[in-house]
């Protein structure tokens, strides 16, 4: 199992979803020794990005990872996970501080330099995620740097130094003007743009108006009870399902 990523694309067959075989690698002159293995006690599995200049070969085409989550089903966790090792082995060949070319442990995930001794594992970003419920509403919000975001919870990175409840008043604030109480954990999951790992609230608003930080929310507004719902992520994601168990009563999507 070949995952061959371009940017944020993985090749897969035209008429469906199966991944490419040793025919496909070969036409992309990639042999098996040369991927990144996605499980150490597996090495059927494999990963690695080719340039974005590269062509599919005949049968298959490079799509869109993200879309493509909701058709992979059980294998969309893999491919996340196959694609942020691969990302993580491309940006790593070369030692950060003396740049000397990295060599690989053989018995966990680490890029080891050979003269300083610079270890470099598969980096993670926590990231929180929170859903605001103002009595029966939910608070909504479609973020500026995507033309085609659907409304959804709000979220940002985790700074240095801050805990995960820290960063969900800052952003909270910072996002939309406002306060909030009473963090409840509602999940997590691994999300491959680019290595996060998703951390899902709900918390109860508290005070404040809406007041939105224009480069980060084009919009941001309450939802209750019988309202018509906008666009909301996928069910395949946290947020989907963040935003699908708190939904008003009588409100439809």
């Amino acid at each position: 199992m070949n995952f061959i990523f371009r940017g944020n694309e993985l090749l897969v067959q035209e008429t469906g979803l199966e991944l490419p075989n040793a025919t496909a690698c070969a036409a992309l002159d990639l042999q098996p020794d040369a991927l990144q293995q996605v499980w150490l006690n597996n090495p059927d599995i494999r990963t690695t990005h080719v340039p974005l200049t590269t062509e599919a070969p005949p049968g298959y085409a490079f799509r869109k990872l993200r879309a493509l989550l909701s058709e992979l089903g059980e294998q969309a966790a893999l491919a996340g996970r196959a694609f942020q090792l691969a990302e993580w082995a491309r940006t790593h060949r070369y030692c950060g501080v003396c740049a000397t070319p990295m060599q690989p442990a053989t018995h966990e995930f680490c890029m080891r330099c050979p003269a300083c001794g610079l270890s470099a594992y598969p980096r993670v970003s926590p990231a929180m995620m929170v859903l605001i419920r103002k009595g029966d509403s939910i608070l909504l919000a479609r973020h500026a740097t995507y033309a085609t975001a659907r409304h959804t919870a709000l979220a940002g990175f985790v700074e240095a130094g801050e805990s995960i409840e820290d960063a969900i008043h800052r952003e909270v604030y910072e996002e939309v003007g406002l306060r909030v109480t009473d963090l409840r954990y509602f999940g997590s999951q691994s999300w491959p743009f680019p290595h996060s790992l998703m951390i899902a609230f709900t918390a109860e608003y508290v005070g404040g108006d809406i007041r939105v930080q224009a480069d980060e929310i084009a919009e941001a507004h309450w939802y209750g009870p019988g309202d018509a719902m906008p666009d909301i992520p996928m069910r395949e994601s946290i947020a989907g399902r963040l935003v699908r168990a708190n939904l008003p009563s009588g409100s439809h999507s």
